[in-house]
């Protein structure tokens, strides 16, 4: 009986396993590109499975039968599909058709330009950002962009760092991530030390320069700066990634992502750690950062939670070297030697910023979608300063001493708001925006001192100064972009902004009282787009912006002396040419500017040098940019900036050390600070591996940099200007893709191939001085003027020469 049931099933079993089947099949988009982690579900049965990196899938051990099919992935219509099984193995593919609204990236992009919006605007990808991304700050990641020109206190890009673009300083650069908008309230300036590593957690940035588009926050007055963080990873990940450098540079970060769960949820984060000594004497940098994100992704809407913070202790360089000791000594840092001996260990600036974002997307309709996003930025943090020879009555310690002390000048603020969009878009020929933003800021500025030589430690530290300030921004804009002909279209952008800030301040006869503020902005901007053929298009474009005065031209000032607003009147006209192989770009700007703000050296009504309106000044210029594939894997890029900065007149004031009076003299077409007129860069980049062996690249980049001559204040004064001067950087990178190594990267940067050696900021006061020869006693002192005894104090900013990064990243 054993044997004849062994037997049966046997027999049997054939018929047994042809009843099994399974059904396969691909998942790709319109252009036939596969779709990973697409949802696939057998309705029937209540069974699924999502497609891998090839787009394919599989369904083993089925009956055969008739089966619905539901294929669903993020920004694509859903199929549904019966399938007729009757094979043992049976293939079936399909095609999805994305959706018109992709909700893929959960972001509020109303403020970026897009493709036919006539503004001048640069778009640098995560693959682009990631190529440079060995650990330095955000502008040193971008310095290779059309007029952009960067400096760093520590001389290697860790740390405090900084952008002008087209000459604009980063007070007038507006900058957003998400949307949501990232300037300081009060200062305007962006402190990118405070976001290290930010690069790593970027998909794409977008310059655009000039007044742009609509934005939120403190006006572009000049340029802004775009960053986008949201991306849905189909597919779990890992990246591990170290570096190394010169100057005992060390940077650590660990990414990773859950990949999409149930095809609806994601989580994303970062850790990082970056250490550098600077090249500066002791410009050392700690810098510490995470980014999490969480998202909840479904086919007509989305939410997602941001939180990322950044701590950074520095030791400061912001003085500068002085101009004696630069060539000899082009390290020395004045920072912390007020102190007898060895310089203070602890001049540092210790700050933390932390940034909570909750956006939110809708699709309302197939015409009408919302963006809302609620923000919350948390700061606090100090620096710290040994000050020799103090007065104890002046820190309101009740005494007549003279001594010396450390104190910490605090900055505990928070940062709120909501900015949304709508967007209309009922044909191909039509769409509108509106948004906007609500935000406040609450800053407390308060000092206290920790210690002093004749006292010790303060168990509790007196306060010398305490202050509060409130910053109410509120901005609706609305824009339009309509398609008048087939080939042009027009664009119309409308923006009211409403600044109230409170302050304690001056009144009308110099006494401590509280202040409030309000000003109100109308930001009108209008433009056409041709599109010549399939491969070129021009553009024009009118913009006014406003600027209010910024913390210190308020607080220092009486409602007597208190600056004007500034405005703005830009315009562009751009030719692009787009081809397999080449990319062709030119543009003309024009930037007038009304009650411009700029340093005189004047005096206001209670002794404080603020900057003041000037009438008449003016930014013009052409810039061109070119990208080359001049033969299979070997690529040529470059971008040139000529240009004119001009203040028509204004007059300087001068100090008379002897009388304690102050001298004018009156200029003419003088040349705005940090203006250079010639601008250009360049890179060449071959692959040596591109189309000979697969999965692996081997690229050689060398890219280079020039920046004329540019004058340290408005004067036009030939003995306060910085040099020209140029830099070149190699770049050495492998890429290695197989199996579960998604990514093997090794990356070696060589920057200032040549060292050279430049200054790339500076900073100047000048005074007449009949009988007092500063020279001996200040190393930053210079004689400009031996006929007349005027001199000027200036300390300049060098740059690190030859130096080195090692990155390698790993990702599973």
């Amino acid at each position: 009986m054993r044997f004849l049931l062994l037997s049966c099933c046997c027999l049997l079993l054939p018929i047994l396993l042809n009843a099994q089947s399974s059904l396969n099949g691909t998942i790709t988009d319109q252009d036939g590109e596969p779709l990973p982690g697409a949802f696939i579900l057998l309705d029937d049965i209540q069974r699924s499975t999502t497609s891998d990196e090839d787009g394919f899938f599989r369904f083993a051990k089925l009956e055969k039968g008739t089966y619905t099919l539901v294929i669903s992935y993020l920004g694509y219509e859903s199929q549904t599909q019966k399938v007729s099984l009757t094979e043992n193995r049976q293939y079936v593919d399909f095609s999805l058709t994305a959706t018109s609204y992709r909700m893929k990236e959960v972001e509020i992009l109303s403020t970026w330009a897009e493709e036919k919006t006539p503004v001048t605007y640069t778009n640098l990808d995560k693959e682009t950002l990631e190529k440079n991304n060995l650990g330095q700050d955000v502008p040193f990641l971008l310095k290779w962009t059309p007029s952009a020109v960067v400096t760093s206190d520590a001389g290697t890009g860790i740390g405090y760092t900084g952008i002008r673009i087209r000459g604009s300083d980063p007070t007038r650069i507006n900058v957003t991530i998400n949307g949501i908008p990232l300037n300081d309230a009060e200062s305007q300036g962006t402190f990118w030390v405070d976001l290290p590593d930010f690069i790593s957690s970027t998909e794409g940035v977008q310059i655009q320069r000039g007044v742009g588009t609509s934005t939120n926050g403190a006006g572009a007055f000049g340029a802004t700066i775009n960053l986008s963080t949201g991306k849905v990873h189909a597919k779990p990940y890992l990246k591990l990634v170290n570096g190394i450098g010169s100057f005992n540079t060390l940077r650590h970060n660990i990414q990773a992502g859950s990949g999409l769960i149930k095809n609806k949820f994601t989580l994303d984060g970062r850790l990082s750690r970056i250490t550098s000594d600077g090249y500066i004497d002791r410009a050392s940098a700690r810098l510490h950062s995470f980014f999490f994100s969480g998202a909840m992704i479904e086919e007509k809407q989305s939410l997602r939670l941001n939180v990322f913070s950044g701590h950074e202790i520095t030791y400061q360089a912001w003085n500068g070297v002085p101009y004696q000791l630069v060539d000899s000594l082009p390290t020395f840092n004045t920072a912390g030697t007020e102190r007898a001996g060895e310089p203070h260990d602890n001049e540092v600036d210790n700050y933390t910023q932390t940034h909570y974002q909750l956006l939110f997307n809708r699709e309302l309709s197939n015409e009408l979608h919302l963006n809302l996003a609620a923000h919350y930025t948390r700061g606090k943090g100090f620096f710290e300063q040994y000050k020799a020879d103090q007065v104890l009555g002046e820190y309101n310690i009740n005494r007549i001493d003279t001594t010396d002390l450390i104190r910490r000048r605090w900055l505990d603020n928070h940062f709120y708001g909501l900015t949304y969009s709508l967007n209309y878009n009922p044909n191909e020929r039509f769409r509108a925006v509106l948004g906007g933003a609500l935000s406040n800021y609450n800053g407390r500025h308060f000092g206290e001192v920790i210690w002093t030589a004749s006292q010790g430690e303060q168990n509790t530290p007196p306060i010398y100064y305490d202050n509060d300030a409130e910053k109410l921004d509120f901005n609706i804009f609305g824009k339009i972009h309509y398609q008048l002909t087939a080939k042009t279209n027009a664009y119309v952008d409308l923006q009211y902004r409403m600044v109230n800030y409170s302050f304690l301040g001056l009144d009308s006869i110099g006494l401590a009282a509280d202040q409030d503020i309000r000003l109100h902005f109308f930001n009108p901007k209008i433009g056409l787009f041709h599109q010549i053929d399939a491969n070129r298009n021009v553009y024009a474009s009118f913009g006014v912006g406003h600027r209010e005065p910024n913390r210190n031209d308020f607080t220092e000032s009486t409602p007597l002396s208190r600056p004007k607003a500034e405005r703005l009147f830009n315009t562009e006209i751009g030719y692009r040419e787009q081809w397999e192989k080449i990319n062709f770009g030119v543009n003309l700007y024009h930037m007038f500017y009304k009650d411009q703000l700029v340093p005189t050296g004047q005096l206001n009504d209670v002794g404080a040098a603020t900057r003041v309106n000037v009438d008449n000044s003016f930014r013009a210029g052409v810039e061109f940019d070119a990208r080359v594939i001049l033969a299979k894997g070997l690529e040529f890029g470059t971008s040139a900036t000529l240009s004119q900065n001009k203040i028509k007149s204004f007059t300087e004031f001068i100090d008379v050390w002897d009388t304690g009076q102050q001298t004018q003299i009156e200029h003419e077409d003088s040349d705005l600070a940090f203006s250079p007129n010639v601008i250009w860069s360049g890179m060449l980049s071959y692959n040596f591996l591109e189309g000979r062996l697969e999965n692996h690249d081997f690229i050689v980049s060398l890219m280079s940099k020039y920046i004329g001559k540019q004058f340290i204040d408005n004067s036009s004064n030939e003995n306060t200007q910085l040099d020209a001067y140029s830099f070149s950087d190699l770049r050495l990178q492998y890429n290695f893709r197989s199996g579960i190594l998604k990514e093997l990267s090794v990356r070696f940067l060589i920057r200032n191939l040549f060292d050279a050696r430049y200054s790339a900021n500076a900073w100047t006061y000048r005074y007449i001085s009949a009988g007092y020869d500063a020279r001996p006693d200040d190393p930053s002192a210079r004689l400009e003027d031996a006929s007349t005894s005027t001199y000027n104090l200036t300390g300049l900013y060098p740059q690190a020469g030859r130096n080195y990064l090692l990155g390698v990243t790993i990702g599973f």
